[in-house]
């Protein structure tokens, strides 16, 4: 082995051990925060292309979701600011979970469950959150 295996090696178990030696709450948090920053980073990303170039960050048609604005006659190409918002009100609950707001859990069931409608994805990261805020709340410190 080489020197810079095993520093590599010893920087993994490092990580590893600092991994394991924190607490449920830290960890409950980083998964949300990653949650948080997938979905509200892409809500953001994508509301500001949609503005910007007329059509959503992918194929031509978008997600699911879509459809359910279709029947409704919503233009979906013109919901960008909508989905600015979102991304910016996700971004303020992981804002809030790591400062301890006391906000935050009533926020972060909201924001859970005003972003259903997102499907596939953002309503599986929205239930997975909504369901770390409500089994979770006590450790999360919130």
């Amino acid at each position: 082995m080489y020197n810079g295996d095993i520093e590599n090696i010893n920087t993994i178990a490092f990580i590893y051990s600092l991994t394991i030696s924190m607490n449920k709450g830290i960890r409950m948090k980083i998964l949300i925060t990653i949650l948080g920053i997938l979905n509200g980073g892409y809500m953001l990303l994508d509301g500001v292309y949609v503005l910007l170039n007329g059509k959503y960050i992918g194929p031509e048609r978008p997600g699911p979701w879509s459809l359910l604005f279709e029947k409704r006659n919503i233009d979906v190409f013109k919901l960008g600011p909508l989905f600015i918002i979102f991304g910016i009100l996700w971004l303020i609950l992981i804002y809030g979970l790591w400062t301890k707001q006391q906000w935050t859990f009533t926020f972060g069931i909201g924001i859970s469950v005003l972003t259903l409608w997102y499907l596939p994805i953002g309503t599986l990261i929205s239930l997975i959150v909504f369901g770390i805020l409500i089994f979770a709340r006590q450790k999360l410190g919130i």
